[in-house]
């Protein structure tokens, strides 16, 4: 889920974050502890050489290291949580990359085979060529323009 989370938070130039901390931050044992953030609480690693993304505090999976960086407490929209997976399930169902819902192409045939997309309605989450496409409508609302934020 976080790794879907930080692709739609990329995507979508929206972290929903609230405070910026700038840490020295020594993870051991896949953790670290944060007064200033609440269990299950998303935030974001930044400047790291090995944990950058969103994670779920407490988190019990990272890479120990040591470094100066910065984390991001976020607010994540239940939405946007719901919709990463949505996005996940639709991934596992169409996201394989032998998937023709992967392809760049409409149609193609070569030999004895041969496909052809659904029609472009967006009520078909297998009509978009990736997830970006197949989700837009639920991605749109939390799309910021320009820097991060």
């Amino acid at each position: 889920m976080e790794t879907m989370l930080t692709e739609i938070c990329e995507y979508c130039h929206n972290y929903f974050w609230r405070t910026k901390r700038n840490v020295k931050l020594t993870i051991s044992g896949g953790t670290f502890t944060a007064d200033f953030l609440k269990d299950g609480q998303y935030f974001r690693i930044l400047g790291s050489d090995l944990n950058d993304g969103v994670h779920r505090y407490p988190a019990t999976d990272l890479n120990d290291e040591e470094f100066e960086g910065e984390i991001w407490s976020m607010a994540v929209p239940q939405a946007v949580i719901d919709l990463a997976s949505d996005i996940d399930a639709w991934m596992t169902q169409y996201g394989a990359v032998d998937s023709p819902a992967m392809s760049p192409y409409s149609s193609e045939s070569f030999g004895n085979y041969s496909y052809s997309k659904g029609g472009s309605s967006s009520s078909s989450a297998s009509a978009g060529s990736d997830w970006k496409s197949a989700f837009a409508s639920r991605l749109n609302p939390y799309r910021k323009l320009g820097g991060f934020s």
